[in-house]
């Protein structure tokens, strides 16, 4: 399905990452089985190799690059998809602990099939980020949370810093477009301070990846409910 190694493993290092065997081969696996079942649900409009090899694989595994993360950090990818960033990066870093979260079970039933098949171990949960940040076992308890959306940052903010314990990370993967200040008032509000905001080209692409640190519980009666998020965004 993928490209060749040699050709995959050049690709990778020009993002200033190593490509084994073993996670090239896991990623093959990735990549037949999203194609074959993309056939029946729709996960994503990117289904030529190079393109699932560059804009899925290498976008998401390049967060490594630019964030630190620990050793066994918890990981909660919210509103994950197909499994981006957050599965091909369990695959570079297995030591993650990974949890899964989308609002559409249909796309949970394909995230439970991949990780099967790639011997992940990992959490789903099917739910909207802002009803499932309200249960006491999800709020503010992950190292990390994360996102690969085109959603504005304001939102996704709302979305993501609930999970997110103090002294923790939400990491926000961007094209360069948004005006990344007119989210700065959500992120204070929610707990949150910008961090660092990495800006870098991916195959004459460019992208950012804004870090945003936990320095205050988040108010408790955030997140709102998706109709109040939706009318006035903080």
């Amino acid at each position: 399905m993928l490209p060749e190694f040699d050709y995959c493993r050049a690709d990778f290092e020009k993002a200033g990452i190593e490509l084994s065997h073993e996670l090239y081969e896991k990623l093959d696996i990735y990549a037949g089985f999203l194609v074959e079942y993309n056939k029946k649900v729709n996960l994503t409009a990117i289904s030529e190799p190079l393109e699932i090899l560059r804009k899925h694989f290498i976008d998401s595994i390049i967060l490594s690059e630019y964030v630190d993360i620990k050793e066994n950090s918890s990981v909660i990818d919210v509103g994950t998809g197909a499994g981006f960033p957050s599965v091909p990066l369990k695959l570079f870093r297995p030591d993650i602990k990974l949890t899964l979260l989308d609002s559409l079970n249909k796309r949970i039933d394909f995230l439970r099939l991949l990780c099967e098949k790639l011997d992940i171990d990992a959490q789903f949960i099917h739910g909207r980020a802002e009803d499932i940040s309200k249960k006491a076992k999800y709020r503010e308890m992950f190292d990390f949370s994360c996102a690969r959306a085109v959603a504005n940052l304001s939102l996704l903010s709302e979305f993501c810093i609930p999970f997110v314990k103090v002294g923790g990370c939400f990491i926000s993967m961007k094209g360069p477009a948004e005006n990344i200040s007119e989210g700065e008032n959500a992120v204070k509000i929610l707990g949150g301070k910008i961090e660092n905001v990495s800006e870098y080209e991916l195959f004459k692409e460019k992208r950012r990846i804004i870090l945003i640190k936990k320095i205050s519980q988040t108010p408790p009666k955030y997140p709102r409910n998706s109709s109040q998020i939706k009318k006035k965004q903080l």
